[in-house]
């Protein structure tokens, strides 16, 4: 029960790597707003972590605005008194060579990837200053750090988030607020595209790990979320074994 009691939001959690971290958290204690903009996903992770005995509600909203990112996180204030930890889950690709990609695959994810972020921050480090705790968590990715082909849109806003990461991790550190990311390598739905030709010679090429399995990752935001890892902040961690970051 490492989480006991701690209030925790997550973006994008109405399925993949969101909802298994949202899970796990459930078990260690946490009680969860589970966000997505699906209703039915995000409906199916409250009532898997309810009918387990943990507590949790649902949000539908988008992060792309600062309304819908306030009613997020005033979802964990009205259901349940203060606001512990964030997790920027939230992100979307749009897949495509530079000199094909349109305005609107650049600009839909810059906005949720990059700019869901800070809207996020900016609802909740007001409480958490508050009350002078907070566990905030980004999720990063190898292409924010190395670039990928077909993939400018996305390495952008990762790479703005590791900046943004470290640069609040400076302002929030006076007042217990510890801010730190998480750049998974695991296969998921984002990879669906990917050939797996594409797939296996990436993987190849980059021999000095694995991907990790699912199961591997919750445990890294757990251990950031909780009072254990109080001296942690502004750092970028790769769950890979040792695969890309």
């Amino acid at each position: 029960m490492k989480l006991k009691d701690k209030v925790a939001v997550i973006t994008g959690s109405g399925r993949g790597m969101g909802k298994l971290v949202a899970i796990a958290m459930a078990k260690e204690g946490a009680k969860l707003v589970i966000n997505g903009t699906t209703p039915e996903l995000v409906d199916q992770v409250v009532k898997e972590i309810t009918d387990q005995g943990g507590k949790a509600v649902p949000t539908y909203n988008t992060v792309v605005t600062m309304d819908g990112a306030e009613t997020i996180i005033r979802a964990a204030i009205d259901n349940f008194g203060r606001i512990d930890i964030l997790i920027n889950n939230a992100a979307i690709t749009r897949d495509r060579l530079i000199i094909k990609m349109t305005e609107e695959e650049w600009d839909s994810v810059i906005a949720v990837g990059l700019k869901g972020v800070f809207t996020c921050t900016k609802s909740a480090i007001g409480y958490m200053i508050e009350q002078k705790y907070g566990r905030i968590i980004n999720v990063i990715s190898a292409a924010g750090r190395m670039g990928n082909i077909g993939q400018a849109n996305y390495s952008a806003a990762k790479a703005g988030v590791i900046a943004f990461t470290k640069t609040c991790a400076k302002e929030f550190g006076r007042y217990n607020i510890t801010v730190n990311g998480i750049g998974p390598s695991h296969k998921t739905r984002m990879y669906e595209n990917m050939p797996e030709a594409v797939f296996k010679k990436i993987t190849a090429a980059r021999a000095l790990g694995r991907m990790s399995e699912p199961e591997e990752i919750p445990p890294a935001f757990i251990f950031l979320a909780s009072d254990e890892a109080s001296f942690i902040t502004s750092q970028i961690f790769g769950v890979d074994g040792g695969l890309s970051l």
